[in-house]
C-alpha cells in the first residue's frame, strides 16, 4: 500500500512504516537464550542482517549500544537455527560470520542445541 504524504503530489514521495521499538543486544540474548558475546560477534558486521535490522543507539557522548528491530531478531533467530542443523553447518557458520578467533574457538566446541 502506498501512502501519499500531505502536500505532495502522487508518486513524488512515499511514507514507510516506522520502527516503533528496538531491543538491546543484551535483551535479545536473553529472549533467544543465546550468549551475548556470540550475538555481538555475529552482528558486528551490519551486513549480516537485512539493512536497518541492526541499529546503534547512542546513550552518551561516547557511549552506544547495539539494538535490533523485531525483524532483525526473527532473522537472527532463523539464521542461528539453520546454522545449528549439523555440526558441520555450525562450524561453517562460525567461520563465515564471526571474525573473532576466540569467540569461534569458544563456540565451535559447544554442543548443538
Amino acid at each position: 500500500m502506498e501512502l501519499e504524504a500531505a502536500g505532495h503530489r502522487a508518486g513524488s514521495g512515499r511514507l514507510m512504516a516506522a520502527v516503533m521499538h528496538l531491543c538491546s543486544i543484551d535483551f535479545v540474548a536473553k529472549i533467544l537464550g543465546e550468549d551475548r558475546d556470540l550475538l555481538e560477534a555475529i552482528i558486528v558486521n551490519d551486513d549480516t542482517l537485512t539493512y536497518g535490522a541492526i541499529v546503534t543507539v547512542h546513550t552518551g557522548s561516547e557511549e552506544a549500544i547495539t539494538a535490533l528491530t523485531d525483524d532483525g531478531i526473527i532473522e537472527l533467530k532463523d539464521m542461528l537455527a539453520a546454522a545449528r542443523a549439523t555440526d558441520k553447518t555450525w562450524n561453517t557458520f562460525l567461520q563465515d560470520f564471526v571474525s573473532d578467533r576466540q569467540v569461534i574457538e569458544r563456540f565451535m566446541c559447544s554442543a548443538r542445541r
